[in-house]
């Protein structure tokens, strides 16, 4: 084996000494460019902000939108809540006197006073099951209408197009137009029980037919999203994974089961989330079609907390904001806990 004498050892040195000398005129070149001016190196923030400039010079005005429409009433009523503000002693304006605000910091006396209190409770347990009860109605009738839609029928456009109606109407319209037809004296629907000889319902009058009434109607207005949403998630799934389960000798039940739900798993959880936190604050179907009623039989706790707020005398902020801190709190552990259970299914979003 031949070996290259020609260099000297001190060649070699020398040749090794400056290659240790590159890579350290290389680290300090870069341990000096990731330093600031005043020799200290920057944050992740300044790191990100100095790398991704351009986007976050784009996002911005949209942040500022969000925290002024949402980020200072947000705020605003967290303060509220733990003050006595109410219509008595907030600032008023009386022609061109001021009259300035008394209302007193109490801490978390408002959330002690509803949390213990039997309103606060009964309101939330109707809520849960009005919830629950729409957007499981809902999600059925979603799916199944979406999976008879996915077929080759006739007239396939038509149906679509008519299922989707309801959600092009707007939701005050449908309510008063439902409200009609709940009219005990002159509804469309009393009408014709009466003809068949049935005694007419008090859908509105009497407390569980009204909240039967009031599920229905909000049933009516969700399934026209959960179509949408469905259909897309029914169309995604190969087509020939529903040809060799057919050949396999599957029945349809197996091919739904084994197929049909998993391939929706993802969109169904998504949807089912957003379901659950829009009928949980459903206002409107509420409002205008019982306002709470009979008595408080269908009041949930939105209702509650704007009653509070808007209806009653005197007008009571405080603990209106308090109600509506608690909503947020039990939507977000609910979404927390729901997100959490996905990702021990393998779902991540």
């Amino acid at each position: 084996m031949a070996v290259d004498t020609g260099r000297s050892a001190g060649t070699v040195a020398g040749g090794d000494d400056s290659a240790r000398g590159r890579d350290r005129t290389r680290a300090h070149t870069k341990h000096n460019t990731t330093k600031s001016p005043g020799g200290k190196a920057p944050g992740p923030l300044r790191r990100a902000l100095a790398r991704h400039w351009y986007a976050w010079t784009m996002i911005a005005p949209v942040v500022a939108v969000i925290a002024v429409i949402i980020g200072y009433p947000l705020g605003r009523g967290l303060y509220l809540s733990l003050t006595d503000a109410d219509e008595a002693n907030v600032e008023r304006h009386i022609g061109v006197n001021v009259i300035p605000a008394t209302y007193e910091f109490v801490g978390l006396d408002n959330y002690v006073d509803i949390l213990t209190g039997p309103v606060f409770w009964s309101r939330l347990g109707w809520t849960l099951i009005w919830t629950v009860g729409c957007v499981s109605v809902t999600f059925l009738l979603g799916l199944t209408l979406a999976n008879m839609l996915n077929r080759q029928i006739k007239g396939r456009t038509f149906y679509r197009i008519a299922m989707i109606v309801p959600w092009g109407v707007p939701a005050f319209v449908s309510v008063f137009a439902w409200r009609m037809l709940y009219n005990e004296k002159y509804g469309i629907l009393n009408q014709i029980l009466s003809g068949g000889g049935i005694d007419s319902v008090p859908w509105l009058s009497d407390p569980t037919w009204a909240k039967l009434a009031v599920i229905a109607v909000n049933v009516w207005l969700g399934v026209p999203f959960m179509i949408v949403a469905m259909l897309g998630a029914l169309q995604s799934i190969p087509g020939e994974l529903y040809e060799a389960a057919e050949m396999d000798g599957a029945s349809p039940w197996q091919r739904f089961t084994n197929i049909t739900l998993p391939g929706v798993r993802s969109v169904s959880s998504t949807v089912i989330l957003l379901s659950t936190i829009w009928t949980f604050n459903m206002f409107p179907v509420i409002f205008l079609l019982t306002r709470g009623g009979p008595g408080d039989s269908t009041e949930i706790l939105v209702t509650y907390a704007y009653r509070l707020s808007f209806m009653n005398s005197p007008r009571d902020f405080a603990t209106s904001a308090a109600w509506g801190v608690l909503i947020l709190l039990l939507l977000s552990v609910f979404t927390v806990f729901y997100r959490r259970t996905l990702r021990k299914q393998g779902e991540v979003w």
